[in-house]
């Protein structure tokens, strides 16, 4: 009698172990479970976030672009009477930088020459990091002017800068030589004056160098030049190219895209707005 008891009784307590592992086997497994499906559902409402940000910005990108475009083409066509007498009194200077592959496209290159000339700018200075301008465009700017200057092998190209004075502007054609080659004749320079400024005085002391002597030293080996206050950069690339670092102290930086798309509307907003500008130069 003991005994049939007791085997109900130990049965019952196998199935109440049984149960209890269950549960300790679902509590082990559901979380892992519930953690890839919460990673996964926040994976795809990260993703979707990001593909609608990346949608909002190409959607404004592409109205300022078109909103630009627009302009730029009523600006063409005269209907907007500010944009035709351009205050350019604090623009004597305008540096026009292009990709050296754009920059064998001559044909642009003299049309926007053609326009700036029409807008009354005085100096313009055309850069290319590869001297590519030098050996396109240097021999039709040699019969426009008076100046005598020697056709420019690809040697030339790399290493001399041309400067063609016409009835109404400058046009200086400059390439990434200009800026390396001219930092280290100045710097020759200043050290080749200073060692002789030593052996005459005796009085070793460290060199310093300031502004005013670096941009004088430029200036003595024929380095100089105007600093631009508007550059305008034709191209893929968002920067200078190599342009002369120390003339682009305060000047101002436009990307103005590929000089295939280019149109004199785009040219005349870029100088209008730099007009309306104030710049603040400090102490």
């Amino acid at each position: 009698m003991r005994l049939g008891m007791k085997i109900p009784s130990m049965l019952k307590d196998n199935d109440i172990d049984v149960m209890d592992v269950a549960d300790e086997l679902t509590g082990v497994l559901t979380p892992p479970l519930q953690k890839f499906q919460s990673s996964t559902i926040l994976k795809l409402i990260l993703g979707f976030c990001w593909y609608l940000l990346h949608l909002v910005v190409s959607i404004v990108h592409m109205a300022s672009c078109l909103n630009q475009l627009l302009l730029s083409c009523i600006i063409s066509t005269g209907l907007l009477s500010k944009y035709q007498n351009l205050q350019l009194d604090n623009l004597k200077c305008l540096a026009i930088v292009v990709d050296s592959e754009e920059a064998r496209d001559t044909t642009k290159i003299k049309q926007l020459l053609c326009w700036l000339s029409s807008i009354n700018i005085q100096h313009i200075t055309l850069y290319d990091m590869q001297g590519v301008l030098k050996k396109a465009i240097a021999n039709d700017l040699k019969s426009l002017t008076s100046m005598t200057v020697r056709p420019c092998s690809d040697d030339d190209a790399q290493t001399i800068s041309s400067q063609f004075k016409m009835d109404k502007m400058t046009i200086e054609i400059l390439s990434f030589s200009d800026g390396k080659e001219g930092i280290g004749k100045a710097a020759s320079f200043l050290c080749s004056k200073y060692i002789r400024g030593d052996f005459v005085s005796c009085n070793r002391s460290e060199p310093t160098f300031e502004e005013s002597e670096v941009t004088s030293a430029l200036k003595a080996i024929g380095y100089g030049g105007p600093e631009p206050e508007l550059l305008l950069v034709y191209g893929p690339a968002r920067c200078h190219l190599g342009f002369p670092a120390w003339r682009l102290r305060y000047t101002e930086i436009v990307h103005m895209g590929s000089l295939r798309s280019m149109n004199y509307g785009a040219v005349v907003k870029a100088i209008y707005d730099f007009s309306k500008k104030h710049q603040n130069y400090g102490k």
